[in-house]
């Protein structure tokens, strides 16, 4: 049986993640950190804690959903106290990027900036499309519920960085996240990743390429952040076998 840390149990995919390890014959949530007041149930064998070096004590793999500065102390904390992790915080910075770097020398960590096996397949597909289309426009929208803090969402930044990669091309030299004014025609290889929040929108990609008389739009809805949930927990089964280095959901998919 392992043993799972929650880092954000009280987050909206942390409740889910606590929620769909109830029952599961492989894994169970064994301590949960969180920063807020718990006000829901939780078993009575599942520690609490607000402390990260307690929850990396009292687990064998640790799942984090929270923001970018909880993914900072998990990660420093974790170079003192190694565990295999679990990441799916968005909107990271250089130097928390570079953290991820230093921490997977020392234990196995997944980061990705989504947990869903579509979105794995709509980066897939889309690289492809990118280089076989290369004469067409592409351009990435994504659209997210109002609360969403980061963007463009680093699901839209990912399927961007396969769009360019796959024209040879360096997103930050070609990429466009606002347009306003007369800014004179689109240049040819810029790659525009436009971010729409409103409502409850729980996430949709769109990957489209246009060209004179035809387009193609490659599309990822997300209806519920349980897929989120499930994605994560099948990872953190998978990263506990693994030695160090930095895996993306891929990996652990094997596609």
């Amino acid at each position: 049986m392992i043993n799972v840390g929650i880092h954000g149990g009280t987050g909206r995919v942390g409740r889910l993640l606590i929620e769909n390890l109830k029952g599961d014959e492989n894994a169970k949530v064994s301590v949960v950190h969180a920063i807020e007041e718990v006000d829901f149930v939780i078993d009575e064998a599942i520690m609490i804690t607000n402390d990260t070096a307690i929850l990396l004590e009292n687990c064998d793999v640790v799942i984090d959903f929270t923001l970018p500065n909880g993914t900072e102390s998990l990660l420093e904390a974790a170079l003192t106290t190694p565990k295999p992790l679990v990441i799916g915080t968005t909107g990271l910075s250089k130097h928390q990027l570079n953290l991820l770097d230093e921490a997977a020398r020392n234990m196995p960590v997944l980061y990705a900036t989504n947990m869903s096996l579509g979105v794995a397949i709509l980066n897939k597909l889309a690289a492809i499309a990118s280089k076989a289309l290369s004469d067409f426009d592409a351009e990435i929208v994504e659209q997210h519920h109002r609360y969403k803090k980061d963007a463009p969402s680093g699901t839209a930044l990912t399927l961007a960085e396969h769009v360019a990669k796959a024209r040879g091309l360096d997103l930050d030299n070609v990429r466009v996240s606002g347009r306003d004014g007369n800014i004179g025609e689109r240049t040819k290889d810029e790659i525009a990743v436009m971010a729409l929040r409103g409502g409850d929108i729980v996430g949709r990609h769109t990957a489209g390429f246009y060209n004179d008389g035809e387009f193609i739009e490659l599309n990822h809805t997300a209806t519920s952040r349980d897929t989120f949930a499930k994605g994560a927990i099948k990872a953190s089964k998978w990263i506990v076998n693994q030695k160090s280095g930095l895996y993306n959901i891929t990996d652990c998919l094997g596609i």
